[in-house]
């Protein structure tokens, strides 16, 4: 039987020799009406272009984060929806999946004890390209540097 190789899980083993963990569990997702209302207004903001980080302290020994788009933006003094901000579903979805993904990625990275939001937006007003796994773990580098969350 043949297998494909992913070079991205070709560092599970870290330096002290213990085998890491890269699921996405169900506790590390922050859910509930209140807790991200919560996140939204209690919670320091850092942004990049593309997207927006909203983080709060929590007294919890992992970090639970949620993945969300802007409802839209005024466009000639009227309220745009956010399926006309990101596209149709397909590419909402697919812009969702590359963020959880780039956080899987590099949760082992960060420090722990925070809820966090990921707001994606469109870059521009007429997207040219979707980004890509790697232009989206930039952004998340660059947000978690900014937050001073990396280790």
């Amino acid at each position: 039987m043949l297998t494909r190789k992913n070079p991205i899980r070709n560092d599970n083993v870290p330096d002290n020799g213990e085998k890491r963990n890269y699921r996405f569990k169900r506790e590390e997702r922050l859910k509930g009406r209140n807790e991200i209302r919560e996140v939204f207004g209690k919670g320091k903001r850092f942004s990049c272009r593309g997207a927006r980080l909203f983080l709060l302290k929590n007294d919890l020994p992992i970090n639970r984060v949620c993945f969300t788009f802007s409802k839209g933006k005024l466009s000639k003094g009227k309220q745009v929806s956010k399926r006309n901000t990101l596209g149709n579903s397909v590419s909402r979805n697919r812009a969702k999946r590359l963020g959880r993904e780039a956080y899987r990625l590099m949760k082992h990275s960060l420090k722990c004890g925070y809820d966090m939001i990921l707001l994606v937006y469109p870059e521009t007003e007429t997207p040219v390209k979707m980004p890509g796994l790697s232009d989206r773990t930039t952004q998340l580098e660059s947000l978690f540097s900014k937050a001073g969350l990396l280790k």
